[in-house]
């Protein structure tokens, strides 16, 4: 998150006019929630609890899944500190209306998923240096929780596509009537 915050201290003093452009031509796009703005919103939410998933299946991923949580909060660190760079203390709103739900959906899904797949990733690792002789299993637990926060994240893809463009209209009206 450090990282993130010292990176975005560097954004010029311009980029506020061109983010609050930005935002502006995102709201005013016709056509609403096409299936592009859905995949877009998919790959977001997936992303990052895809590969903490996916990373549970291979030794190397004792190894990434911690590099991969470092990854996820330096970007979201940056975004959030970009607007409060841009904008000052109501660059936090708008960090709200566009990340608020997200953040608060794929942290904890990734972190659940993250820590179940590092253990199981560990346990391969151990295999392959030749320290570890028991299977490693992925029982009805692991795919329970999968199953689960797949559930979770469509759910709040869905969300979000309803919730957060109203949002960010009322915090751009806000602050820039």
């Amino acid at each position: 998150m450090v990282l993130g915050q010292v990176l975005a201290g560097r954004v010029p003093d311009a980029t506020g006019d061109e983010l609050k452009r930005y935002l502006s031509d995102y709201l005013a796009l016709e056509g609403g929630n096409s299936a592009e703005t859905g995949l877009s919103c998919l790959i977001l939410y997936f992303r990052y609890p895809l590969l903490a998933f996916l990373l549970g299946f291979a030794s190397i991923g004792a190894v990434l899944l911690p590099c991969t949580a470092v990854v996820f909060g330096t970007f979201l660190s940056f975004s959030v500190c970009c607007f409060t760079a841009a904008f000052g203390g109501d660059g936090v709103l708008l960090a709200l209306a566009v990340f608020g739900l997200r953040c608060a959906v794929t942290l904890p899904v990734f972190f659940l998923l993250a820590s179940s797949a590092w253990g199981r990733s560990m346990s391969l690792a151990a295999i392959s240096l030749g320290r570890g002789r028991a299977p490693v299993v992925y029982g009805r637990d692991w795919w329970m929780t999968v199953f689960v926060c797949c559930g979770v994240l469509v759910v709040a893809v869905g969300a979000d596509l309803a919730i957060s463009p109203p949002l960010l209209r009322l915090a751009l009206g806000r602050l820039f009537p």
